[in-house]
């Protein structure tokens, strides 16, 4: 962020400035990363008929193996940070794909228990990457970080359509193998980027981020209400999203639109996510308060939800009224969590603290979405509790959103402008 103070007049270090090769060798890789954070999970979803038959996998079966790549991405998300900071977040990184890798692999194998492990492994290697995505973007391109995040939101919401919609023509052509094991080929050319990158990162010698008391990493963020109010904003944002993701198609052939059409409904409402994806990371970094985008996304939710419980007919109205509000809400927490970091180590571990609660609390959503419709008979109490959660979910944003950065040791928020940042380090 920008700063009043001037940062002193030093000569960067190698390890702050980093070759023009370096750099682009670095952006490729975050770019493989990103692509493949996604894949692995929606990819599995549109043949699961395919494994059902192949695997004998009962309803609870199949019920398990769609909800644990999304446990895996909370339970996971919290050992990141402590793999970064033992081995180095490059090492790290590079594991991570190797994992998912071998998840993938693993999947492909002809015995049910290897479906289920190769899932967790690759869940866990994608909850690495998701954790340690924001420290790389922080790091390697601070004065980048929100148009960076802005293309890894959308290469993710991009890569997690493309391998939903490759599934079934892959299935048709080679089989569900065929159609699983594809996506083992652009995780293992990323680990391979990667590996030159983990080489730098184990001889480079690991530079304190600013001798500033402010940026102390040595306290713990769950003492700090701002780490808290981001990672109830990130994991009641993930809450919407994958509950509307599960039970859309559901609620709109319940509104009276065929099961094609509800179908496409919910593909067009992460259709419109993807743009948005990029551009509001763009836009809420050049804002030093973005407490105006959490009320904007928050005002769009407000009139979708509702809009779905007073006048559920017009249906494509409040889908794409969705697809604006989930498509931003998600972008703009993961944007949070480098800009209320001064350093890419705090970035990290919150992270790591965001999306471990963020995921474990959307993968129960969908479920309690469920159990209350089955309970009900219809959708108005899941919708009407969908709303409710827009109050707090707008409050805990607003929090987030205002100017300045986690302070760790105890201490009020830093505000930027009190914090001196190296050149090479600044935020824009």
């Amino acid at each position: 962020m920008n700063t009043s103070t001037k940062p002193p007049a030093t000569t960067p270090s190698p390890a702050t400035s980093p070759s023009r090769a370096t750099a682009v060798w670095a952006l490729a890789g975050l770019v493989l990363l990103t692509v493949n954070l996604r894949a692995a999970i929606t990819g599995i979803s549109p043949v699961l008929g395919e494994l059902r038959d192949a695997f004998g996998l009962s309803g609870v079966g199949v019920s398990v193996l769609t909800t644990l790549p999304v446990l895996c991405l909370g339970v996971f998300a919290s050992l990141a940070p402590v793999a970064a900071r033992r081995l180095g977040t490059e090492v790290a990184i590079a594991g991570s794909l190797v994992m998912i890798t071998a998840g993938i692999l693993l999947r492909v194998v002809a015995y049910a228990p290897a479906l289920y492990v190769g899932t967790v492994l690759a869940g866990a290697g994608i909850a690495m990457g998701n954790v340690l995505m924001p420290a790389v973007i922080k790091r390697a391109f601070p004065r980048r970080v929100g148009s960076l995040t802005g293309v890894a939101m959308m290469l993710m919401a991009a890569s997690g359509a493309i391998a939903a919609g490759l599934a079934v023509p892959l299935d048709h052509a080679g089989g569900w193998r065929l159609a699983l094991a594809v996506w083992a080929v652009p995780s293992l050319v990323a680990a391979l980027v990667w590996g030159p990158l983990a080489v730098r990162g184990r001889r480079a010698a690991d530079v304190p981020d600013t001798p500033d008391a402010a940026h102390r990493t040595d306290g713990s963020l769950l003492r700090s209400p701002l780490a808290w109010c981001v990672a109830a904003f990130m994991g009641l944002a993930s809450l919407m999203f994958y509950v509307l993701m599960s039970w859309l198609p559901e609620m709109m052939q319940d509104a009276g639109f065929a099961p094609a059409t509800a179908g496409m409904m919910v593909s067009v409402m992460m259709i419109v996510g993807i743009p948005l994806g990029y551009l509001v990371p763009v836009f809420a970094a050049r804002l030093r308060d973005q407490r105006v985008v959490v009320a904007a996304i928050g005002a769009v939710m407000v009139v979708g939800i509702g809009g779905m419980l007073v006048a559920p007919a017009a249906g494509w109205v409040w889908t794409i009224t969705l697809g604006i509000g989930v498509g931003s809400a998600f972008p703009l927490a993961y944007t949070l969590l480098s800009l209320r970091s001064p350093s890419p180590s705090i970035a990290a571990r919150l992270s790591g603290m965001a999306q471990t609660g963020g995921y474990l609390l959307a993968g129960f959503g969908p479920l309690a979405a469920g159990v209350l419709h089955s309970a009900t008979g219809g959708w108005n109490v899941s919708l009407g509790l969908l709303l409710a959660l827009i109050v707090p979910e707008i409050a805990f944003g607003l929090l987030a959103a205002r100017p300045g950065y986690i302070r760790l040791g105890g201490g009020p928020l830093v505000e930027a402008k009190e914090i001196a940042v190296p050149a090479t380090a600044r935020t824009r």
